[in-house]
């Protein structure tokens, strides 16, 4: 495969400016959370009134993952995109105004913070459906392996430009900052002429319109068991990486943003790698897990700062190859109709873990540290390999 060929979905005009707005949306993200996180530690003072902004972000995917999915197969996810954008820049900058008065009310940035998750949870799963109806069905394995490569960039260049805004601006300023990224987004999808757009046949309202059923999909079952295991055990690692850096390396705040940078840039290149594939079948994962598996535990017996450091890459590589057949495998698999449908499990199993993932890696990291958290989630996604290669078969070139 050329490189040309890999990155052959940008030549869409469409797919660029999708690409785009999540960049510079989840670039404006990090902003927001850097300075939410902050503000609350300085209203409170309390780690556990901090963890309460992770539950009131991620309770709504819990709750309405699967509701947002079949929306996403009944509207247009152009118009969910357009709605969700401009909501966001509402929330978002009514934040930003409550970081404005004194005695900052953490109730109200709770109830803010579970509002902007709500809308969200279907801005995620609308995000995912779109790309079919941008590339249509010949460039969709690509183009969604590809699309991985947003959260990635933003990653590898968020937390370093959020902490100098946060430095020079304040937080109100960072929460702004995001709030503008939202109309960016807005403006990057309204660019997109909905008569350029490749048709996906709509579900019907009767919900009975084909014989169509998840469970009796064997491949797609086993999926979407790999995405929640994985999701649970081995993907947790802005909390895995930041306490393995800082508690037990005893490295720096300089330390933590590198070991970060780093697993980003490896992220990107993970997500070309898994864009270079010309076939992704759920059959990939187990080629996917496997190396996401041997990276951790390469991570997990580094025996000094500057060794994890220089295995940093390796392990973005692994998560982002991973992510990038994860998620071409769960679109290409099933019909175009029930993409909407199929992405919200798969956005449940990815982001409904996270509290559950962050309160049993804490639990391990404080009982055994960070680099049994990091040999947990290897030996976890390795037997997620072997479960994909029982159910489905041999694998590594598929």
């Amino acid at each position: 495969m050329t490189a040309g060929g890999v990155f052959q979905p940008f030549a869409n005009g469409r797919f660029s400016l999708y690409f785009t707005g999540q960049v510079v949306s989840n670039t404006g993200t990090w902003f927001q959370n850097l300075a939410l996180s902050l503000v609350v530690l300085d209203a409170t003072g309390s780690a556990r009134a901090l963890s309460g902004v992770t539950v009131a972000q991620f309770l709504p995917l819990l709750l309405l993952s699967i509701p947002a999915g079949r929306v996403a197969d009944r509207v247009r996810p152009r118009t969910i995109l357009l709605i969700t954008s401009l909501l966001s820049a509402v929330i978002v900058g009514t934040l930003a105004a409550v970081t404005l008065l004194p005695g900052v009310p953490v109730g109200a940035l709770y109830a803010l913070v579970a509002a902007l998750g709500t809308v969200h949870t279907f801005d995620r799963v609308a995000a995912q459906s779109i790309i079919f109806e941008l590339v249509g069905p010949g460039e969709l394995s690509r183009a969604v392996s590809l699309s991985t490569i947003a959260l990635a960039s933003a990653r590898s260049i968020g937390p370093g430009l959020a902490g100098v805004a946060f430095q020079g601006l304040g937080a109100t300023a960072c929460m702004l900052i995001n709030a503008l990224s939202f109309l960016l987004v807005f403006v990057s999808i309204a660019l997109i002429r909905p008569s350029a757009l490749h048709p996906r046949e709509v579900r019907s309202r009767a919900g009975a319109d084909d014989d169509y059923r998840v469970r009796q999909d064997s491949p797609l079952v086993t999926l979407l068991v790999v995405n929640a295991v994985v999701a649970l055990l081995a993907l947790n690692l802005m909390l895995v990486l930041t306490s393995t850096v800082a508690l037990t390396f005893d490295g720096d705040a300089t330390a933590v943003g590198l070991a970060h940078t780093l697993n980003a840039v490896g992220a990107i290149l993970g997500g070309i790698l898994a864009a270079s594939r010309a076939h992704v079948a759920v059959r990939s994962l187990t080629a996917a897990c496997a190396g996401l598996g041997l990276a951790l535990l390469a991570n997990a017996a580094a025996p000094t700062l500057p060794v994890f450091l220089a295995l940093g890459p390796l392990l973005g590589l692994g998560v982002g190859y991973y992510q990038g057949i994860l998620n071409a495998a769960a679109q290409v698999s099933v019909p175009p109709r029930h993409i909407g449908r199929t992405m919200s499990l798969v956005t449940l199993g990815n982001y409904g873990m996270v509290p559950f993932g962050a309160l049993l890696m804490g639990w391990v990291i404080d009982e055994s540290g960070g680099r049994t958290a990091l040999a947990i989630g290897g030996t976890a996604a390795l037997a997620c390999s072997v479960f994909v290669l029982l159910r489905l078969g041999r694998a590594w070139s598929a």
